[in-house]
């Protein structure tokens, strides 16, 4: 008899375990959501700066591009 008491103790056990992890990766779901979110926002934020700056290189005058490019490019003439 104390076999089965001791199938019951694990099964009983078991299934603590598995609500746990159910409760876990449910968390963990939850935080994957949130950095995505994060990082689809960041993205956004990088594309619209990187638009700036491009829209703000265009006004420069060509000579001004090419100097800052060479310079920038750590080579020189």
């Amino acid at each position: 008899m104390s076999t089965l008491e001791d199938l019951a103790d694990r099964i009983e056990r078991l299934i603590l375990r598995h609500e746990e992890l159910k409760r876990a990766n449910a968390q963990l779901e939850q935080q994957l959501t949130a950095v995505a979110a994060e990082r689809d926002n960041l993205r956004s934020r990088y594309a619209a700066a990187r638009n700036r700056i491009d829209a703000l290189l265009e006004r420069l005058p060509a000579g001004d591009v090419d100097t800052h490019e060479r310079g920038a490019s750590g080579g020189g003439v």
